[in-house]
């Protein structure tokens, strides 16, 4: 597996050190840098600000959420940055929930597997710049049916660096991994675990059995994914840093009734555990929903512990479908574990 570093999305402001840890990332020979986004600092300017002090070393989006902007919005600033990058950009986008697209872009979230090739079929027009950019769909139309009547179908004016820049697909269910081995080049998973290798196997395999797919086998396709790796003597001291974070997405990334990641918990075998953390964080009891989380849950999604240990379980993730781990944490974390996994 190849080495990445996620920055993630900002907390209350940009994490410090960023650039000096980017920057050390691809002295040590790391494949990939990634930023995401909520509802707060963006993905795409960061990157930019700090890939700009980079000369090798990819520069993907984990991940841009397609609510945020039009089809050709997202384009615009991929081209843009490809071409800044010398084409090492990478786009991966996502479809997120119906609490953040309808709470707060204000858009419909209903149908998201049928937005997302809309969406993306735009973007592969605008990447192709072979013709001006039309769709009739029901999500987008290209041009505006409506409102002056004077809309005109139009090509980028900036000519793209790669016709073929990647785009990568954020998700969590059967149907939408699916759709992304059909119809994009990577797929960015989120707590993934070598337990669930199989699962995502066989949904991978149905997209690249599709007519018309995009990629047909696993040999030409990412899938980068955010592991957590702790360095720690006391197993239970870095299962420690990772239990709020679990809690927040089990228990309050999404409504009772739509949450993906509690959906996710629930096929890896912690339906019980699941349903206790999400009452607690609802109800308001966060410690109680942090404490709720099984030091086996963090260890079947992430690596950590003593340097053996994680050297013994790694075997494990090199087995699945993971094509890069994609860490975080500081300069002499990263470089620690660096030295361990490689």
């Amino acid at each position: 597996m190849k080495l990445g570093y996620h920055l993630g999305y900002w907390s209350a402001g940009p994490p410090p050190g960023a650039l000096d840890t980017v920057k050390e990332v691809e002295r040590l020979g790391f494949d990939s840098v990634w930023t995401a986004e909520a509802y707060g600092s963006d993905a795409f300017t960061p990157l930019a600000w700090w890939g700009s002090s980079t000369s090798r070393i990819r520069l993907g989006t984990d991940i841009v959420q397609m609510a945020a902007r039009t089809p050709t919005a997202t384009a615009m600033s991929a081209l843009t940055l490809d071409h800044l990058s010398g084409g090492r950009f990478v786009l991966g986008i996502g479809a997120s929930g119906p609490q953040v697209v309808e709470g707060w872009y204000g858009q419909p979230y209903p149908r998201p597997l049928a937005r997302t090739r809309e969406y993306v079929d735009i973007l592969r027009q605008v990447f192709a710049r072979e013709a001006p950019v039309t769709l009739d769909g029901d999500f987008f139309q290209l041009p505006h049916p409506g409102g002056a009547g004077l809309g005109k179908p139009l090509k980028p004016t900036v000519h793209p660096l790669r016709a073929d820049l990647p785009i990568h697909l954020a998700a969590e269910g059967p149907k939408n991994v699916a759709l992304a081995a059909e119809i994009c080049d990577g797929w960015l998973p989120m707590f993934f675990s070598p337990k669930s290798d199989a699962f995502y196997r066989k949904a991978l395999a149905e997209g690249f059995a599709r007519p018309g797919a995009r990629h047909t086998t696993l040999e030409d396709f990412e899938v980068p994914a955010s592991i957590p790796v702790i360095l720690r003597d006391d197993v239970e001291e870095a299962a420690d840093l990772i239990r709020p974070s679990l809690a927040l997405y089990i228990g309050g990334m999404g409504a009772k009734q739509a949450n993906f990641h509690f959906d996710l918990f629930v096929r890896l075998g912690y339906e019980e555990t699941a349903h206790r953390v999400q009452e607690l964080y609802l109800a308001g009891h966060k410690k109680d929903a942090v404490a709720a989380i099984p030091t086996s849950l963090v260890e079947d999604t992430a690596l950590i512990g003593p340097a053996e240990k994680i050297k013994d379980e790694l075997a494990a993730w090199e087995e699945t479908v993971i094509t890069s781990l994609l860490l975080r944490g500081d300069t002499s974390t990263l470089t620690a574990v660096a030295e361990i996994l490689s």
